[in-house]
């Protein structure tokens, strides 16, 4: 049984820094996965993707250059380190995976069959 689980979120500041990691158990996963996120009242979100050999990254130009994703394939896990936090960062991070792609990263969250169940991330003004 595939099993994500998100963790570091929290609150900080406006211009201020978190780290996300996601834990991946019940596979060795050399896939994309990717990081969404919900604010409340909109659809999820795409943030950011990476390759299954972690070479290439992939970012949605509202957190292009504050935010870096990255994965570890021996520990099986995946983190997102976020710099400049603002106001609109605000939302529930979910961690995904792609069982069937190792380089296209898709953006669509339908694309990604597995998914944690999200961590809180709040920026106050």
């Amino acid at each position: 049984q595939v099993r994500l689980v998100e963790s570091g979120g929290g609150l900080v500041q406006a211009g201020g820094s978190l780290s996300l990691s996601c834990a991946a158990s019940g596979l060795h996963n050399t896939t994309v996965m990717g990081w969404f996120r919900q604010a409340p009242g909109k659809q999820r979100e795409f943030v950011a993707a990476i390759t299954g050999n972690g070479i290439t990254t992939n970012y949605a130009d509202s957190v292009k250059g504050r935010f870096a994703i990255s994965r570890d394939n021996i520990k099986n896990t995946m983190s997102l380190k976020m710099n400049s936090l603002k106001p609109e960062d605000t939302a529930v991070y979910y961690c995904a995976l792609d069982a069937r792609r190792q380089i296209i990263m898709s953006h669509m969250s339908r694309e990604y069959e597995y998914w944690g169940r999200g961590t809180q991330v709040t920026v106050s003004s």
